[in-house]
């Protein structure tokens, strides 16, 4: 099988030994086609377009020289082996012949999540020798990879998320054909494949397109990164088509079986329909039609909406979210720590804990001290379960730390940890690990970057003064010691280390994770199908109740003790699951030890 998404830009071959070549320039008169030795002038339309069909074969280098003189990369680019300033590179993509093309997806409550940064999951920080990693997840119990953005991004190391070549996998990971072979030994091996995408701006570094398309923009409104995509209004078409486009780009051409898009409350969109909304369709009408493809959000407004089903459970628009208020709970009940956005969290965290796990949000229209004392987020009870993804930690609840510590690394009390774990693993929502956290990995996740000049200064200081609101970094020495983003230790200190999986204690951890997941195959996931709603909770003390109602009638429950004392409450019926640290004293009454928690499953009656 060989796969090739079509596009209305960039460079595509036409099986004939020419390429077609079109770029959209509004703001350029004319426009020259550098492709290998050769130049050819393109044709162009009253709408802007520059378009043109000349000799060309896979492999050869090509660039779009602009009125100026200035020679620019194609920012349709397939490939970019020379980073984002170099010529882009002729890609063939029906070249890879798939091993797998019979795999039709899995069914999002089989999901259990692991992202991972290609990066630093490795030595060698490959494609490659990350697909060599593979049949290590799939004996933890994961179903789902995720990987952080490969989009092209300036230098040889980042985390993605300042990507200015959308279509082009970053060259310091690999060739396009390395990533279609990880995809594809993925679905050998029964795992989806999720991509991180960011269509809510672009990196500071690399991106051209204000040089020959200033339109792509609206100055009239701002984001945290300058001027907003523009998603809306006048001339917005071709904007919105170079995303819905490099959707479909992914999941058609490369296999991915859905995508994970950034921070979505970041996107500056009037539009009906908004762009997420419009790529969930394009989706699901599209490479939908033939296999399962999800569509993940990251989206701090809990926009609870963008999570509606229909009546068959079939999701309206995006899958699940990236559920922050429940890492944000544990957080605070684990670690003890209240500054920054912990604020809103620092009251009643086991409340809150408890709301999280039962509703999904915990914020659903109430106001955040945090965010400016204003409402944020919509009622999220009636949603499944399922629509959440939830965790206890990510690139983000890591490496945006000033050092990168992680959850192990802070932790109060270890039992308090073991019972957070067995809470989000064995609960009804789509759990997701962060790499390496499965065994308690021992090496930070920092944030690191390959910027230089002014740029690496302004990022070096911008890093450090984020943290002057913090108690711990209020002393200009204090944030001095932060590390630089720019420096190549700060990159290869967050590389794992596999061999730590086998030596104590970070062995104890991986069975742990392990067991907790074999659990939730053999017992809730068979119940997860037809799982409609919510459930509820109840908070005595230090004790926390929660039940969810599952399907065909079945009752899952967990009791769960994160005080610093033993104490009792009713056994209950049903089958226990899981247990750990509570025992039955005889007389129908339970005695918990602090972490303890317990899990119950109680089938349906007649």
């Amino acid at each position: 099988m060989r796969r090739m998404h079509d596009m209305p830009f960039g460079a595509a071959p036409r099986g004939d030994g020419t390429f077609r070549f079109r770029m959209w320039a509004p703001a350029e008169r004319a426009v020259t086609l550098e492709v290998g030795e050769a130049e050819a002038p393109m044709r162009r339309d009253d709408g802007g377009w520059h378009e043109c069909t000349v000799p060309a074969r896979a492999g050869q280098r090509y660039r779009y020289r602009l009125g100026d003189g200035v020679s620019v990369p194609d920012p349709a680019s397939r490939f970019n082996p020379d980073d984002v300033h170099g010529a882009s590179q002729l890609v063939d993509p029906r070249a890879y012949a798939w091993q797998h093309a019979g795999w039709r997806g899995r069914p999002w409550h089989e999901a259990v999540v692991y992202e991972l940064h290609v990066g630093t999951f490795t030595p060698e920080g490959t494609f490659t020798a990350a697909r060599k990693r593979l049949p290590d997840l799939v004996a933890l119990g994961v179903t789902a990879v995720e990987l952080m953005p490969v989009a092209d991004f300036p230098g040889t190391r980042g985390w993605g998320y300042d990507g200015v070549l959308h279509f082009a996998p970053d060259a310091s990971y690999g060739a396009p054909e390395d990533l279609k072979a990880l995809v594809d030994a993925a679905h050998g091996h029964g795992l989806m494949m999720l991509l991180d995408v960011v269509y809510n701006h672009f990196g500071p570094d690399g991106n051209y397109l204000h040089a020959y398309c200033p339109q792509f923009f609206n100055p009239q409104k701002q984001t945290p990164w300058g001027a907003a995509i523009h998603f809306d209004g006048p001339g917005s078409r071709t904007v919105r088509d170079f995303y819905v486009h490099n959707a479909l780009y992914w999941v058609e051409e490369y296999g991915f079986d859905g995508l994970r898009l950034d921070a979505v409350h970041a996107i500056r969109d009037e539009s009906d329909p908004h762009i997420v909304c419009e790529i969930a369709r394009a989706l699901h009408d599209g490479p939908g039609r033939e296999r399962r493809v999800h569509l993940v959000l990251e989206n701090g407004a809990n926009e609870a909406h963008l999570l509606e089903r229909g009546a068959d459970l079939v999701p309206r628009h995006a899958t699940a979210q990236w559920n922050d208020d429940i890492h944000h709970a544990i957080h605070v009940l684990v670690t003890g720590e209240k500054d920054g956005y912990y604020v809103d969290f620092a009251d009643a965290p086991l409340a809150q804990l408890g709301r999280a796990l039962a509703e999904g949000f915990i914020f659903q229209g109430q106001v955040s001290p945090f965010h400016d004392h204003q409402p944020r987020g919509e009622p999220s009870g009636q949603l499944p379960s399922t629509a959440f993804v939830s965790f206890l930690q990510t690139h983000d609840q890591v490496g945006n730390r000033a050092y990168g510590e992680r959850l192990h690394a802070l932790a109060r009390d270890e039992r308090l940890l073991r019972a957070a774990y067995a809470c989000v693993l064995l609960s009804p929502h789509v759990p997701m690990l962060f790499m390496g956290e499965e065994y308690a990995a021992s090496t930070p996740f920092q944030y690191f970057c390959d910027f230089h000049d002014q740029l690496a200064d302004a990022v070096r200081d911008g890093r450090r003064n984020e943290f002057r609101g913090f108690a711990a970094f209020r002393d200009e020495a204090a944030r001095a010691r932060i590390p630089d983003p720019n420096a190549v230790q700060t990159f290869e200190r967050s590389k794992l280390r596999w061999d730590e999986r086998q030596r104590p204690p970070h062995r104890a951890w991986l069975e742990l994770v392990t067991g907790l997941l074999h659990l939730r195959r053999q017992h809730l996931v068979p119940h997860l199908v037809d799982q409609r709603a919510g459930g509820r909770h109840q908070v005595e003390g230090n004790l926390l109740h929660v039940e969810w109602a599952l399907a065909a009638g079945a009752r899952w429950r967990m009791l769960a003790n994160f005080g610093g004392t033993a104490t009792a409450a009713a056994a209950g019926g049903g089958t226990v699951v899981y247990t750990d640290g509570a025992r039955e004293d005889g007389t129908g009454q339970l005695r918990l030890k602090p972490g303890a928690v317990r899990v119950t499953l109680e089938a349906a009656r007649g």
